[in-house]
């Protein structure tokens, strides 16, 4: 990790949990968009990958990162 920055260190460290979500292919792009944005705004994904396959369905990676919790010394006295 030598050469990088704080930034740098902490994204490498960053771990995430990931989703994938099949739509059929009768779902319109507004719908997706709305499912994505709602999946984004109150579940606190992102989206890592969209596919589009030939047959008009799309496979959907969606990712969040997972927090750790520390103890603190002030919870141990």
């Amino acid at each position: 990790m030598e050469g990088m920055t704080a930034g740098e260190r902490a994204a490498a460290r960053t771990e995430y949990e990931f989703r994938r979500l099949t739509l059929p292919r009768g779902v319109t792009r507004t719908a997706a968009q709305r499912l994505l944005t709602d999946q984004a705004e109150y579940g606190h994904w992102e989206l890592a990958r969209l596919r589009l396959s030939p047959d008009g369905s799309r496979d959907v990676l969606l990712r969040r990162t997972i927090l750790r919790w520390r103890a603190t010394d002030a919870l141990h006295r």
